[in-house]
């Protein structure tokens, strides 16, 4: 199961007695996706031909192979979420912090946590929906469930640098 913490965001190489962040690689679009926009750049979406494969060899990433059958893998399941955008904020809901934890079973069941920007979040009908639909799209996924989540609370400290950034919160 993944949990997200404030302070936990970035994942870190360890180097000697200090952590040293990834290096940066700047977004660049794939030729077979050009005019789509950045998943943290607002709420284009592929649908039909021109969605990416999640989980085969060559798909958005292009360096891990397919997952045995019947094995589901977390970052297809958060490649997945990243197509689901807050319709009143231009970044995803992932990088938002509004996913609090992922648990994969063995048999392909996914059971998600996340939580909303406040309760009374005009989306609190179609956000959990959504999630739920995309994430029962991944391969191998027999089954998504959903749970929206009050505590801890949400709060931009939750949100990635990222997401910072396109919202110009630095």
């Amino acid at each position: 199961m993944i949990e997200r913490a404030p302070e936990d965001r970035a994942h870190h190489a360890v180097s000697g007695d200090r952590r040293d962040p990834p290096p940066y690689t700047p977004w660049q679009p794939e030729p077979e996706t050009q005019g789509a926009s950045s998943p943290l750049s607002g709420p284009a979406r592929h649908t039909g031909e021109d969605a990416p494969s999640l989980g085969t060899s060559g798909d958005a990433h292009g360096s891990e192979a397919a997952p045995a059958p019947g094995r589901v893998r977390e970052e297809d399941v958060i490649a997945a979420i990243c197509n689901v955008f807050d319709p009143e904020i231009p970044v995803n809901i992932y990088e938002l912090g509004l996913i609090y934890a992922i648990d994969i079973s063995e048999e392909g069941d996914v059971k998600i946590e996340m939580t909303l920007t406040a309760p009374a979040c005009p989306s609190a009908q179609e956000l959990p929906g959504e999630v739920e639909a995309v994430v029962s799209a991944v391969p191998g996924v027999r089954s998504a469930t959903v749970e929206v989540v009050w505590d801890p609370p949400w709060d931009p400290s939750r949100m990635s640098d990222e997401a910072r950034l396109v919202l110009g919160m630095f």
